[in-house]
């Protein structure tokens, strides 16, 4: 039972969905550490997502992981000492700093998707297939329409502001 039930609000989308994506994170880091990885969790998404846009530039990973380009520096240098990840300069911008696994890397990728295999199998637990399939649908359609809300000015959502507005008028 979460502290908002227990505080008597009633739960919303927005605070279960967050919810559920801190106890994934939890559980995850539980199973990581339980297994001896140090790495924080962070870290595991830097290597997540230059796992699949290697040669990247860290400007281009900072904004796909939605972090301050300093942010994920610190995350860099942390790795790069760990010899988990490796900055190579762009051939014609000595500016720009590229992005590549290394070998040590790999096999910690492949530990870490079963870990996370594991965590979303206890989490997804007395979901049939088809639930599974038709959360990830609904979660995906309400992800493409914030995405594409969140590309317009608010002043665009005129249908939020009638419905605020009549709510408080009761």
């Amino acid at each position: 039972m979460s502290d908002r039930t227990i505080t008597g609000l009633t739960p919303t989308l927005g605070f279960v969905l967050h919810d559920v994506a801190r106890l994934l994170r939890k559980r995850f880091e539980q199973r990581a550490r339980a297994h001896g990885f140090v790495l924080t969790r962070s870290q595991w998404q830097v290597l997540a997502h230059l796992s699949v846009h290697e040669g990247i530039h860290q400007g281009g990973l900072a904004e796909i992981l939605e972090i301050e380009p300093i942010t994920l520096v610190r995350i860099l240098d942390k790795l790069e000492a760990a010899a988990l990840v490796e900055r190579r300069r762009h051939d014609s911008d000595r500016r720009i700093w590229l992005l590549y696994l290394t070998d040590k890397a790999h096999p910690l990728l492949g530990e870490m998707r079963a870990l996370s295999e594991t965590t979303r199998a206890e989490a997804l637990a007395g979901l049939s297939a088809e639930d599974r399939s038709r959360l990830l649908a609904v979660l995906t359609v309400m992800k493409t329409n914030l995405i594409d809300v969140c590309s317009r000015p608010v002043d665009d959502q005129d249908s939020v502001k009638e419905t605020r507005h009549e709510t408080s008028r009761g």
